[in-house]
């Protein structure tokens, strides 16, 4: 924000993402492709950027190789101005430990708020897929003078138990506290069914932060967590505001799509919420073109259908040749559908290719996957669960260049 208060943007991309295995065999969460053509970095740093805020720490530790390749080649702003996102690993910069949660993850790389002396620190999570606009969240903050304020989105009470929860004050706004994962929590004033689910988001003033890690990082018992930990400690001390996701407009949204956001930890989430992209009325618009998802095309040709084949209901990258048939998928760049093969429902990632007379339903195919021709995947329950990872809603995951037999 140019002329008005000076901000650091601080994004934490370091976690295992055990729960989206094997996605993240063999790279971080935040690295996993999404939506054809883009990862899931890809949705936190455009709206960063898009809201003017563009100078980025991405705060890596697990498995970062394919996710600071993919900065590097996609997140390159103008020098000129000093404007960066820039990968940070874990440096061990305060002992021979790697990070020990996500404040520990900021404490551990306060060198960089001492060289860029912001005003506020504004620390996202890497792997939601959203629309934002975080320069608003950041003026809410600004005006109620809290220390902290979260973002928080109203999900139903009997979906609390898959979440932080935020509970408020009598007048909506103010923390009271932050619950993880309740079984039973309040509901909100003036609605009891819903509660505030924490979206990762925060804002905070910058001192208010520092002193905050310090007091985390003196504290032997604590998880060193920023929901678990440092969030109840601001609220303790009456410095934590909510801030309502639903009050954020993106310019572009419709009213379908306003106040989408979803947090892709299971395989189950991850394949629902492909599938909210591809409908005619999309749940979430990837074709939103006043607030673009940046990320860097696949240097492909036009994907090409050929000798009868067809794709409906789905989205097709560059570089895909269909010869099949294709319904209700995500085809990312380079994959190929051989004659006769059927694709039903599935994502699939780059460089998969399906043989001849093949069948795939309700699947998801990690990169450089090659189903022989005639094989099946997601067609016998029993086999695919002797022989691949199926998820609990029964859509089955195979690892990238796993072998199909």
């Amino acid at each position: 924000m140019r002329g008005g208060p000076s901000v650091l943007g601080m994004v934490l991309a370091g976690g295992e993402g055990k729960r989206l295995m094997p996605l993240t065999a063999s790279r971080a969460k935040p690295a996993v492709p999404f939506g054809g053509g883009y990862r899931l970095i890809d949705f936190v740093l455009s709206n960063l950027v898009n809201g003017g805020i563009t100078r980025i720490c991405v705060l890596t530790q697990y498995k970062s190789s394919s996710l600071d390749r993919h900065l590097a080649t996609t997140w390159r702003l103008a020098g000129l101005t000093g404007d960066y996102v820039t990968p940070v690993p874990a440096q061990q910069r305060l002992g021979p430990r790697w990070y020990l949660g996500s404040a520990d993850a900021v404490y551990q790389s306060l060198n960089l708020v001492r060289d860029e002396q912001p005003d506020h620190i504004v620390v996202f999570g890497a792997d939601h897929v959203y629309r934002m606009d975080p320069q608003q969240m950041l003026q809410a903050h600004i005006e109620s003078g809290a220390g902290v304020t979260v973002a928080g989105i109203r999900v139903p009470r009997e979906q609390a138990a898959g979440f932080g929860v935020i509970t408020t004050a009598s007048d909506g706004r103010r923390v009271a506290d932050f619950l993880e994962k309740p079984a039973d929590p309040p509901g909100l004033p003036g609605d009891p069914t819903r509660v505030f689910a924490s979206m990762g988001n925060y804002v905070f003033s910058t001192k208010v932060l520092v002193d905050a890690l310090q007091r985390d990082a003196d504290n032997p018992s604590s998880r060193h967590d920023m929901g678990g930990d440092i969030m109840p400690m601001l609220a303790g001390s009456g410095q934590a505001m909510v801030y309502d996701f639903d009050d954020n407009r993106v310019p572009g949204e419709t009213e379908r799509d306003h106040g989408y956001w979803r947090d892709v930890g299971t395989l189950d989430s991850y394949y629902e919420a492909h599938q909210d992209l591809i409908s005619v009325h999309p749940v979430f618009n990837l074709y939103n073109r006043h607030w673009p998802i940046f990320t860097h095309p696949a240097q492909l040709p036009p994907a090409k259908f050929v000798a009868g084949g067809i794709a409906s209901e789905s989205m097709v990258s560059a570089g895909c040749i269909v010869t099949g048939q294709v319904t209700q998928s995500v085809l990312s760049p380079g994959v190929v559908i051989e004659e006769g093969a059927v694709v039903q429902g599935s994502v699939l990632l780059d460089g998969v290719r399906v043989g001849r007379g093949a069948v795939v339903r309700r699947a998801i195919l990690d990169k450089n996957v090659i189903v022989p021709p005639g094989a099946t995947i997601g067609v016998n329950p029993q086999r695919d669960r002797e022989l691949y990872t199926v998820s609990a809603e029964g859509v089955v995951a195979l690892a990238k260049g796993q072998r199909v037999d």
